[in-house]
C-alpha cells in the first residue's frame, strides 16, 4: 500500500475511534462488560462476543456456549452468571423460548479453569403467552442480596423473577412479576436508594432504519412500580430517555453499567447501524451521567482546543509564565468620545511565545484572560493505547509543540516536544456529576493513580483523586 494510502487510511481510523469503540467491536444486543483477569468481556447475541485488554480497542474472542439471544453477564463471589436465551422474540417462526443461566470460574477461554456449568432454565413462554422469555437482564441486590432476572420484548410485558445467587436457579415457588410494556432489553440497577429499571424503546433488527432508544423508570421497592419523570407507569408505556442515535450512530440498545468506582460510571449499548462503518451493528461505551436523580449517557470527549477550568475556584490551568500586557487603548474609559470604534485583536502567540522560557515549563491555575498560555488543543493519540471508553490523549498549548506532561515526584511540567511517553498521554473520564477527572497514563517514578487536582487555588498537582472534592474536578470550555 502507498504512503499516501496509509495516510489516508489512518486519518479515517482517526476520526471513527473519536466516535466508537475501535478495532473489530461488531456485535449485537451485548451483555454488561465484564473485567477478568485484567481483560475486559461481552458476549453477544448467536454466541461468542468481544475480548479488550484496554477497554477501548475490541476484537473477537469471547466464548460462550449456547448460541441464542441477548445475553447478559453479572460476578456473584468469584465466579460469573450468565444468562441468555434461546429462541423467543420470534426467533425461528414463533415467541416461545427459555431462559438459561450457567456458571464459569473465568471468562478467559485460554485458562485451565474455563468451563461453563451446564445451562438451567429459569424462564419459559409458549406460543400463546402474553410474554417473551428473552432480553435477559441480572442484578444482585446490593441491600438484601437477592438475585433478581427481568425479560420479556414487545411482544408483551417484561416480566422479573428472583434467582438463587448460590445456583443460578429459580427460586421455587417464585412467582413471575409484571414490571413493563412496550419495551425489551432491560436492565436493572440501583443507584442512591432507588431501584431503576431500563428498557430499550422503538424498533429492532432494522439496520440504519432502527429506532431503538434507551429509556427507564423507578421505584423504592425493586419490584416496582417503576415510574418515570412525570410519573407514568413503565406498566402504562411511560420511560423517560437515555439515549437515542446520535450524529451517526442509530438504534441504540440493551444497557450496561459498568461502575468504576470514584464517581466514575459508564453505560455499555449496542448501536444497531454506525454510518461510518458500513452500517454495523457496533459495541458503544458512554460515561454516565445522573441529573435531578436520573441517569443520562453522556458524550465521548471530543478534540479540540479547550480552556481547562479548575471547579475549585474556576481558575483556569495555564503556563506559569510571565504576564504580557496587551497595548491600552488611550480613552477607553471615556464614554462620549467622538473616535470611530475600532475591534482590538486578541493576543497572538507570536506576541509572546518569545517571551516564554525554552525547555520544561511548570504549569499554574490563574484569571482567565483569553491569553496563549492557557489555550489547550486536546487531541487523541491513536497509538496510545486506551482505557475503558476512550483513548488517551494529548495536552498541548495551541499552536505549539509543548505538552502537559507528569513528571517525578507527582508533579506537572510542559515539555518543548511531544514524544508519545507515558507521561505525556492523558486520560480524560466524565463524572456522573458531568464534571471530569484527568489523570496520565504514567508518572515517572510513582505507581499511584494520581489525577489532576489543584491543591490551592492556584496549585495544580498530581495527587490522590477525591470525587467530593472540587478540587480534584475539571470543566473544559471550547476556545
Amino acid at each position: 500500500m502507498k504512503k499516501t494510502a496509509v495516510a489516508i487510511l489512518f486519518a479515517l481510523l482517526t476520526i471513527v475511534s473519536a466516535k466508537a469503540q475501535i478495532g473489530q467491536p461488531w456485535i449485537h444486543d451485548p451483555s454488561t462488560i465484564m473485567e477478568c483477569d485484567g481483560k475486559y468481556y461481552t458476549f453477544g447475541t448467536g454466541g461468542g462476543g468481544l475480548i479488550s485488554e484496554d477497554g477501548w480497542t475490541w476484537n473477537g474472542g469471547a466464548v460462550r456456549p449456547g448460541g441464542g439471544a441477548a445475553p447478559d453477564a453479572i460476578k456473584i463471589g468469584d465466579r460469573y452468571l450468565v444468562a441468555y436465551s434461546s429462541t423467543g422474540g420470534g426467533l425461528g417462526g414463533g415467541h416461545a423460548g427459555t431462559v438459561l443461566t450457567m456458571w464459569n470460574k473465568t471468562l478467559d477461554p485460554e485458562s485451565p479453569d474455563f468451563k461453563f456449568s451446564e445451562p438451567i432454565e429459569v424462564a419459559r413462554s409458549e406460543f400463546d403467552e402474553d410474554c417473551d422469555a428473552i432480553d435477559a437482564g441480572l442484578l444482585l441486590d446490593p441491600n438484601t442480596g437477592r438475585l433478581w432476572l427481568t425479560y420479556g420484548t414487545y411482544f408483551g410485558f417484561i416480566r422479573m423473577v428472583e434467582l438463587d445467587p448460590k445456583t443460578g436457579a429459580r427460586v421455587e415457588g417464585n412467582e413471575p412479576v409484571n414490571v413493563a410494556i412496550d419495551c425489551e432489553a432491560t436492565d436493572l440497577i440501583y443507584h442512591d436508594r432507588w431501584y431503576y429499571l431500563l428498557g430499550t424503546h422503538g424498533t429492532c433488527c432494522d439496520g440504519v432504519n432502527s429506532t431503538y432508544n434507551i429509556v427507564c423508570g423507578r421505584s423504592r421497592n425493586v419490584t416496582g412500580p417503576f415510574l418515570d419523570n412525570v410519573g407514568r407507569d413503565m406498566l402504562e408505556g411511560g420511560g423517560k430517555m437515555v439515549l437515542a442515535a446520535e450524529e451517526r450512530m442509530m438504534g441504540a440498545g440493551h444497557f450496561g453499567l459498568i461502575d468504576e468506582g470514584n464517581g466514575v460510571q459508564k453505560m455499555s449499548c449496542h448501536f444497531e447501524a454506525d454510518l461510518d462503518r458500513g452500517g454495523r451493528s457496533v459495541l458503544a461505551i458512554r460515561p454516565l451521567m445522573w441529573k435531578n436523580g436520573w441517569p443520562v449517557a453522556g458524550e465521548l470527549f471530543k478534540e479540540g482546543t479547550y480552556e481547562i477550568i479548575s471547579e475549585r475556584r474556576g481558575y483556569a490551568l495555564e503556563l506559569a509564565v510571565d504576564f504580557v500586557r496587551m497595548p491600552m487603548t488611550p480613552g477607553w474609559f471615556m464614554r462620549n468620545s467622538e473616535e470611530p470604534v475600532k475591534p482590538i485583536e486578541s493576543q497572538k502567540l507570536q506576541d509572546v511565545i518569545e517571551t516564554w522560557p525554552e525547555g520544561d515549563i511548570p504549569v499554574r491555575a490563574g484569571d482567565y484572560m483569553a491569553r496563549p498560555h492557557q489555550k489547550w488543543t486536546i487531541t487523541a493519540v491513536p497509538d496510545g493505547g486506551g482505557y475503558l471508553g476512550g483513548p488517551y490523549f494529548k495536552i498541548g498549548i495551541e499552536g505549539t509543540d509543548r505538552v502537559l506532561s507528569a513528571a517525578k515526584g507527582a508533579t506537572l511540567t510542559t515539555c518543548a516536544e511531544f514524544t508519545g511517553e507515558s507521561c505525556q498521554l492523558w486520560r480524560i473520564d466524565q463524572l456522573t456529576d458531568g464534571t471530569f477527572r484527568i489523570m496520565p497514563k504514567e508518572i515517572p517514578g510513582c505507581d499511584k493513580p494520581f489525577a489532576l487536582v489543584c491543591i490551592a487555588d492556584s496549585t495544580p498537582v498530581l495527587a490522590e483523586f477525591n470525587p467530593e472534592s472540587d478540587n480534584c474536578k475539571w470543566s473544559f470550555k471550547l476556545k
